[in-house]
C-alpha cells in the first residue's frame, strides 16, 4: 500500500471516529422522516454533508421542489468551493485534474483543516487517504443509525437523533462566545427561521436560503471588515 495513502488514512482516524458518532444521529433522523435504510446511506454515500443532508432530508420530507433542494444546498455548502480553493495552492505537480475532481467529492471542513496544515504539498494519495476512513465512518454511522432507528422504541431514536444538532450548537457557541457579530449573525439566522418556518409557513429548504442570506447581508451592513490601506 502506497505510504502517503497509508498516512493520510492515519491522520483521518480522529476523523472517522468524530464522524461515526455524528452520522449515526443522522441516521436516525432519515428513518424518522420515513426515508429507507438504503436512501440513507445512499446520501451519505454520495454527500459528505452533515448540515446539507440534514436540510436536505427535511425538503424531501417536506415535499419541497428541485429548486428548492437545489438552492438549498447552493447555499449550505458554497463555503467547501471556498475550502478547495484555498487548498488548491497546496497540491502537489502530481495533480492532474481527474484527482482534482475525485478530491473535490470529500472536501469537509474537518478533512480540510488537516490537509491545509500539512507542511508538504498534498498528494493525490494522501488527500485519498484522508478522505477514505472518514468516508467509511460516514456511512457507517449512517448505517448503525438507520437500521437502529427501525429497530429501537421512538423515545429513544427521538432522544438520539438530537446528537445532530448538538453537534451543530458545539461548532457555533465557541466562536459566537469569541465574537458579538458572530452572535448577531447566528441570532438573526435564528429569529428569520422561526419567524419563516412557523409563521409564514414557508418550506425548510427556503426558509434556511432566506434566513442565512438575510442574517448574513444585515450584519455585513452593521458590522463591516475593515479594509487595510495597501502597505499597512
Amino acid at each position: 500500500m502506497n505510504k502517503d495513502f497509508k498516512r493520510g488514512m492515519y491522520h483521518g482516524l480522529p476523523i472517522m471516529l468524530g464522524y461515526l458518532g455524528v452520522s449515526f444521529g443522522f441516521g436516525i433522523l432519515a428513518i424518522q422522516k420515513n426515508l429507507l435504510i438504503l436512501a440513507a446511506v445512499g446520501i451519505s454515500v454520495t454527500n459528505l454533508t452533515s448540515a446539507g443532508q440534514v436540510a436536505g432530508v427535511g425538503v424531501i420530507a417536506a415535499g419541497g421542489s428541485l429548486m428548492e433542494m437545489i438552492l438549498c444546498q447552493i447555499v449550505i455548502n458554497l463555503r467547501y468551493s471556498l475550502m478547495s480553493l484555498s487548498l488548491s495552492q497546496k497540491l502537489d505537480k502530481s495533480y492532474t485534474l481527474p484527482h482534482r475532481l475525485i478530491t473535490a467529492y470529500g472536501i469537509t471542513d474537518e478533512i480540510f483543516a488537516l490537509a491545509v496544515a500539512q507542511p508538504e504539498p498534498l498528494k493525490p494519495a494522501y488527500m485519498y487517504g484522508l478522505i477514505f476512513t472518514p468516508f467509511i465512518g460516514w456511512t457507517a454511522g449512517t448505517l448503525l443509525g438507520a437500521t437502529a432507528g427501525n429497530l429501537l422504541p421512538a423515545s429513544v431514536t427521538t432522544a438520539m437523533s438530537l446528537m445532530l444538532y448538538g453537534m451543530f450548537i458545539a461548532i457555533i457557541l465557541p466562536p459566537a462566545r469569541k465574537d458579538r457579530k458572530i452572535f448577531f449573525v447566528i441570532f438573526l439566522a435564528a429569529c428569520f427561521s422561526v419567524l419563516l418556518r412557523f409563521l409564514l409557513r414557508i418550506g425548510d429548504g427556503f426558509a434556511i436560503i432566506i434566513a442565512a442570506v438575510l442574517s448574513s447581508v444585515i450584519t455585513a451592513l452593521l458590522f463591516p471588515v475593515e479594509q487595510k490601506e495597501a502597505g499597512e
